[in-house]
């Protein structure tokens, strides 16, 4: 079973804080550790951008897909 070091309910951010509050919570994980995302919608956007900027330092696995809830838990490499 997976210990998250944090979880991260996107919706109660504003919209402009929400990939900053994703980026800052993922960036202070060590190394083999996982936070979980909660979201109202298909964070796929989201993963983009992770490829982006965080490219090989992550990986990202869908825990649940909707229609009303998205889990995805990531995890430091």
């Amino acid at each position: 079973m997976i210990t998250y070091t944090a979880i991260v309910n996107v919706p109660d951010y504003p919209p402009r804080e929400k990939h900053p509050t994703i980026f800052r919570t993922f960036d202070e994980l060590n190394n083999g550790e996982f936070m979980q995302i909660v979201n109202d919608h298909d964070p796929r956007p989201l993963l983009y951008q992770f490829m982006m900027e965080r490219p090989e330092a992550f990986e990202w696995e869908y825990l649940e897909e909707g229609p009303e809830t998205w889990k995805v838990s990531i995890k430091k490499k």
